[in-house]
């Protein structure tokens, strides 16, 4: 039985240096990361519905924190979260019906989804400072 010393020649697992991302790849991450931030935008409206069950002062408060820039910010966050991981789980909702998996549509469906979500997010912003919602 022969001894080798040294470490063993074993096939090197690829990585970034070798990959490099993918817009399906970059999206299904951006997926788990809203839906982790819906999470944390769901205390944010269990605040809205608290408040509006505790009285008008509690509301107002809300509301006052609502129209900081922050606030703003934030719900502006949660919006695009909200409208990337509907679309996003409508994409693979697709993949799930068995259509949609060549490459091209692939690509397309995936910046799809990115542009869907900034255009909804936009147009739910925008009926809002019009006063349309």
């Amino acid at each position: 039985m022969a001894v080798t010393s040294g470490r063993p020649e074993r096939p090197l697992s690829p990585h970034l240096q070798i990959y490099t991302p993918l817009v399906n790849m970059v999206m299904s991450i951006v997926h788990r990361i809203t839906g982790a931030a819906l999470y944390a935008g769901s205390l944010l409206l269990a605040w809205w519905l608290v408040a509006a069950a505790t009285g008008p002062d509690s509301y107002n408060y809300f509301l006052s924190w609502c129209d900081t820039w922050l606030g703003k910010l934030v719900l502006l966050g949660y919006t695009w979260a909200l409208m990337h991981h509907m679309i996003g789980g409508l994409r693979h909702f697709i993949w799930d019906s068995g259509y949609g998996y060549d490459l091209k549509t692939v690509d397309i469906l995936s910046w799809g989804s990115l542009a869907a979500s900034l255009v909804l997010t936009a147009a739910i912003w925008i009926c809002v400072a019009m006063g349309v919602a």
